[in-house]
């Protein structure tokens, strides 16, 4: 299962260009100013989790670097990005920075390379010489116009890539999830279907036990609510809960202060919550159902303070929350056990699913069986016809062999009889009757 931390960072493509700028740059006067060459160091972010990560992170950092772009940057509204406005400032990137993109698309394309290599290579290749440009087109965030300078086109496909990855994925990982469910579920109800009458009543009684003992837990507070908070500053931070500032609490939790709460920063906060429910050690609590609550958790955070969508969260947007009426809930917050992710009629369909994959991998098993015994039979047929042609070839260098020889056969028509007295024909090894006459005798 896709884990949600694997993602940290996946404002990077929609504003995540923001990390890292702290102040208001500097304008840059072209032609008066020589641009100053910036050390380049290796890029240190935090993992998107996307297949094409690095390439990514290494490419917002360097345009990161660059005054202007980060002064447009700093100006840009989401729909300026998505449109593809901010890319067109990649033209007015200075030179050193353009150069270091062209070199990381060389080895990002390179990589892309070597991936469709190993990927022939385990699956056994098929003898022919691979089109590495066509195979290449496959992956959309590149452009392969030109594979060996970076272009406007590479930084829009970049980010619309980015864009429509990252915001696939909680409604991917949501589906994952489901499935998980109704498989683990299925797989417990066949296991029941093999036991004996006792023995599955026995089972079934413990499985309730352990369904209750899970759900028999301290209070979960409503994530991102004050109490949720105040329970952090407390048990985590050492802090008085009646002095609670959010504030401070937001500079403490703000890890890499950037100024922002990404993801895993968020996720950190809702352990103790976390706590409550699941114990690795305990065997009615499943730690894959725990990671989906604490994203469940990020994701009901996200969705109430982070107001402009770029998936982190912002002083402003923290601080905006924390007056909000919906920041001092008192409700327990409802974990996965008490909101069921399926319908009996969606496990019907499950199951009816499976039946029906079955029945297809049966099908074609009946299908490629027919197949083999057909081939076996035209196997046969040409080993026949092989057996038979081979045996043609032999006769006719046998006749061949005795044309070539007319000695040997006239010493043998000469003397009129086989070896058992028979006479016998030129070019015929059979014996005549002894009523026919043999050519050229009266």
């Amino acid at each position: 299962m896709v884990r949600g931390n694997s993602l940290v960072h996946c404002g990077l493509v929609l504003l995540s260009l923001w990390l890292c700028i702290q102040s208001v740059p500097i304008n840059v006067d072209r032609s008066k100013e020589k641009p100053p060459v910036q050390e380049l160091h290796p890029p240190q972010s935090a993992e998107t989790g996307l297949h094409y990560d690095r390439y990514l992170r290494e490419v917002i950092e360097f345009l990161e670097k660059d005054p202007h772009f980060k002064e447009k940057l700093k100006n840009a509204n989401m729909d300026d990005i998505k449109q593809g406005k901010l890319a067109k400032e990649l033209n007015f990137v200075q030179h050193n920075f353009r150069t270091k993109l062209d070199e990381l698309k060389r080895e990002e394309m390179n990589r892309l390379r070597m991936l469709i290599k190993v990927k022939q290579d385990i699956q056994g290749g098929s003898g022919r010489t691979m089109d590495h440009h066509s195979l290449l087109k496959q992956f959309e965030h590149l452009s392969h116009q030109n594979p060996n300078t970076f272009e406007v086109e590479d930084l829009d496909q970049l980010i619309q890539s980015a864009t429509k990855d990252l915001e696939n994925f909680d409604k991917d990982r949501h589906n994952e999830f489901k499935n998980y469910e109704l498989t683990k579920e299925h797989e417990r109800r066949e296991r029941l279907k093999t036991m004996s009458e006792e023995t599955r009543q026995q089972e079934e009684k413990h499985y309730e036990q352990l369904r209750k003992k899970h759900a028999n837990h301290t209070k979960v507070n409503h994530p991102g609510s004050e109490t949720q908070l105040k329970e952090v500053w407390n048990e985590s931070d050492g802090m008085d809960p009646d002095n609670f500032d959010p504030k401070t609490f937001f500079k403490m939790h703000d890890t890499n202060g950037d100024g922002f709460f990404d993801e895993s920063e968020l996720e950190a906060l809702f352990t103790k919550e976390l706590e409550k429910v699941y114990n690795p050690e305990n065997e009615e609590d499943d730690m894959v159902e725990m990671e989906e609550e604490r994203l469940r958790m990020r994701e009901h955070v996200m969705k109430e303070v982070d107001t402009n969508k770029d998936r982190l969260v912002s002083m402003i947007e923290f601080m905006a929350a924390t007056q909000k009426e919906e920041f001092l809930e008192k409700d327990e917050w409802e974990t996965l056990d008490q909101n069921p992710l399926y319908t009996e009629e969606e496990m019907r369909e499950y199951e009816q699913h499976l039946v029906n994959e079955q029945n297809d991998i049966h099908q074609k098993s009946v299908e490629l069986q027919e197949r083999r015994e057909e081939l076996e039979r035209k196997q046969e047929e040409l080993s026949a016809q092989k057996i038979g042609l081979q045996q043609a070839v032999e006769e006719m260098e046998r006749i061949k062999g005795n044309v070539k020889h007319p000695g040997a056969v006239a010493a043998g028509v000469a003397a009129g009889v086989t070896a058992g007295g028979a006479p016998v024909v030129p070019g015929n090894s059979r014996p005549l009757p002894p009523d026919v006459p043999v050519p050229g005798h009266s």
